[in-house]
């Protein structure tokens, strides 16, 4: 069994498609096509049935590309082993970022990843954690890091850092101690947009203390948080975010930041990565290096 016909063979499957597997691993389509031709020959199988443009994994197909996988990772796994110290890693990983992990939680981590492995690159898009998740789904991007949990079973998470959430407002407005939800919406309010993980936290906050969104006196929904945060040091309106995007902006007295009454809820910043794309060894080792981090951080 060859492994580059290995290789080749999840691409098929990871693109459905002979074409766009021959785009993404840079050889033509008849390449490809000879390729599983010598696979399903050598093990007198028959791996896909072809019915016009659609490319459909038979029983057996599929059964291989269970272990194909696990072969190819093995194959990566033990060149990692063999040849940790000399081998000159190189590749790009491609990510997509909800807002707040994009700026204060990738930054620090690349930066240590790069210590260890310097001539791989990163290819990052910011979006909401809804687009963050429908990036991943369609293959488009290696990873993905955001702040909610949207669940389908092709989805692996994998949690990163816990968070809460908390009122921002600009130096010329003041309060004492922590602020009630009651008390938060009498004044004008600067949101972000609705595919948000804060969002989306804060709506269930809402529901819990049986306030309907009709009582929000909302001036301005972004889907940028530093342009939120703008939105308040100009005291057009408070703000509910995140504690880890609040932290840097209070600690360098440009905005005043409180706790927030009877909001105990936690969440975590999770990365997600589909279980059925072949990954670059790139991505590989920057999960891998991602998975080291949270267990020492337990």
């Amino acid at each position: 069994m060859d492994m580059h016909q290995l290789f080749v063979f999840t691409k098929v499957v990871e693109h459905k498609n002979f074409s766009k597997a021959a785009d993404d691993v840079f050889l033509s389509q008849s390449t490809v096509s000879s390729h599983i031709k010598a696979l399903e020959k050598s093990l007198n199988l028959k791996l896909f049935d072809r019915d016009g443009r659609d490319t459909i994994l038979t029983p057996h197909g599929e059964q291989l590309h269970h272990w194909a996988q696990k072969i190819l990772l093995l194959k990566d796994e033990a060149l990692l082993d063999l040849k940790r110290e000399m081998m000159d890693f190189r590749g790009i990983v491609k990510i997509a970022t909800s807002s707040v992990p994009g700026s204060f939680i990738i930054p620090n981590i690349i930066k240590h990843f790069n210590h260890v492995h310097p001539n791989i690159s990163f290819h990052i898009s910011e979006s909401s954690s809804k687009k963050v998740v429908e990036h991943v789904l369609n293959r488009s991007v290696d990873i993905g890091i955001l702040g909610e949990k949207y669940e389908n079973d092709k989805l692996c998470y994998l949690p990163l850092q816990k968070e809460k959430l908390v009122l921002i407002t600009s130096n010329e407005q003041e309060f004492n101690g922590p602020v009630s939800l009651e008390e938060i919406i009498k004044y004008p309010l600067i949101m972000r947009s609705s595919d948000s993980g804060t969002r989306s936290l804060i709506n269930k906050f809402l529901e819990k203390k049986k306030i309907s969104k009709e009582h929000l006196h909302t001036v301005v929904h972004t889907d940028s948080g530093n342009s939120l945060i703008q939105f308040v040091k100009q005291n057009i309106g408070i703000s509910i975010i995140s504690e880890i995007a609040a932290q840097e902006f209070a600690s360098a007295n440009l905005i005043h930041m409180y706790e927030i009454k009877d909001f105990h809820d936690e969440r975590f910043f999770y990365l997600v990565y589909h279980k059925n794309k072949t990954l670059s060894l790139a991505a590989k080792l920057f999960i891998e290096n991602l998975k080291s981090l949270e267990k020492n951080s337990v």
